[in-house]
């Protein structure tokens, strides 16, 4: 996890000096990390926050950088994630609920982006293939955030 929290505040500082090229890398370095830590992850909460943090901060990189269809590929890797995690029996229970919790706030965030932004080919194929877990329960989650936003 500090590996991961080291990579996530650099990538911020440098988002917030306007060093974007620098910020995307380092935003990639700390998605990798929490992808590859995913499932071994002592804490079930800490790695998918992780990951939905780490996907999130490179989604607020691309709307900044004029690219909202980067920004919602990004957006729905994680939403889509999630909902993979909550339904794969093969891994923890802890594991599934955290991504249960943390669904809905992927989904709030894709709802702000499409009323912002409008809807992308992937938004729409997401959003519009069935019932979103998590969905119901629109509240932020608790826990550490490392964001850019």
């Amino acid at each position: 996890m500090e590996h991961w929290k080291r990579t996530i505040e650099r990538a911020n500082r440098c988002f917030m000096q306007g060093e974007l090229v620098d910020a995307r890398e380092h935003y990639l370095q700390a998605l990798a990390l929490a992808q590859v830590l995913f499932e071994r992850w002592a804490d079930a909460d800490e790695a998918v926050a992780a990951c939905v943090i780490s996907h999130h901060n490179l989604a607020d990189l691309h709307l900044r950088l004029n690219q909202p269809e980067e920004s919602a590929e990004y957006l729905c890797a994680i939403h889509q994630r999630l909902l993979h995690t909550i339904q794969d029996a093969r891994l923890s229970l802890a594991l599934r609920e955290a991504a249960l919790r943390q669904s809905s706030k992927t989904y709030v965030e894709l709802l702000n982006f499409i009323s912002d932004h409008g809807e992308y080919p992937r938004t729409h194929r997401l959003l519009h293939s069935g019932v979103t877990p998590g969905a119901q329960d629109a509240s932020p989650p608790n826990g550490p955030h490392y964001g850019a936003h």
